[in-house]
């Protein structure tokens, strides 16, 4: 499974991508807003890092608006994957950016019937929400199944890319679904390391060294 960083924190972005936990990158309007930076800019500096797919999102409603927006993102580098929303506009957008060439990640997929749409539109990568499913009790990691089920009864080549990914259980869960990737936040990333019984062990090890004087250099 691919792992992409979802933030617009450069710094952060680099830390994972020196450790080699970095696919690709998703950043969204609200997360460009966060990192204070023209979107152009920082969406450039974070091609530059990372060779893998970067999305960046349009911001526009209507279809023509999307395409010129997505275009415009298009130019920046090679490997920007443009985001559009999973409406009738977003899937219209998505159906001629992907025929020019460009990946696209059409994001705020909440149902397979969505995501069966978003793959006949020709979606490089559908992006379903786990997260905002659970906050209203619903599956998420349930959507994630039925939308792989779907894909590969017939062969689709969209990838399944996990958002609003919450925690290391999300990731975990994903993997064993057959998520393509999973997109999460730095945070998430590094908490996949740990583990409690990896702390009490260390602790345990470190005290028996002490006791024993051992020393390696």
């Amino acid at each position: 499974m691919k792992f992409f960083v979802d933030t617009a924190d450069v710094d952060a972005i680099r830390e994972l991508h020196e450790l080699g936990m970095v696919d690709g990158v998703t950043t969204n309007p609200s997360l460009i807003a966060k990192s204070g930076r023209d979107i152009l800019e920082v969406t450039k500096e974070i091609c530059d890092l990372v060779p893998g797919p970067v999305s960046a999102e349009v911001v526009a409603t209507d279809a023509d608006a999307m395409i010129e927006e997505g275009r415009k993102l298009a130019e920046i580098a090679p490997n920007i994957a443009v985001k559009v929303p999973l409406t009738w506009d977003g899937l219209k957008a998505c159906k001629v950016l992907s025929e020019e060439g460009n990946m696209v990640n059409v994001t705020l997929c909440f149902s397979a019937n969505q995501a069966l749409l978003a793959a006949k539109a020709g979606a490089t990568f559908i992006s379903p929400f786990i997260g905002r499913l659970d906050d209203l009790n619903l599956d998420g990691l349930q959507l994630i199944a039925d939308i792989r089920a779907i894909y590969d009864n017939y062969g689709y080549e969209t990838q399944v890319l996990a958002a609003s990914i919450r925690s290391a259980n999300h990731m975990s869960e994903c993997a064993k679904i057959g998520a393509d990737v999973c997109t999460a936040p730095p945070s998430v990333i590094k908490a996949m390391a740990n583990h409690v019984l990896t702390d009490k062990g260390l602790a345990a090890f470190l005290a028996d060294a002490e006791k024993a004087g051992i020393k390696i250099v």
